[in-house]
């Protein structure tokens, strides 16, 4: 399963890890890309929550402004 979000916030390398981090901890996470520029972020995994990448975002101090 593979999901993209639109994060907003982000604007340096620092923060692309930090999203990273967060996300990668979430139990079934993959892969995570991450791209400041164009302030997505691709999530690959199983079972993958809404909610958990979504706070996972909010924990790292970014907003989601959506999951596709």
């Amino acid at each position: 399963m593979k999901k993209v979000l639109e994060v907003i916030g982000m604007s340096c390398e620092h923060c692309e890890r930090a999203v990273k981090a967060e996300l990668g901890e979430i139990d079934g996470v993959k892969s995570v890309v991450v791209n400041f520029k164009s302030k997505q972020v691709e999530v690959e995994g199983d079972n993958l929550d809404d909610f958990q990448l979504r706070s996972a975002v909010e924990e790292a101090g970014y907003v989601v402004e959506s999951i596709r």
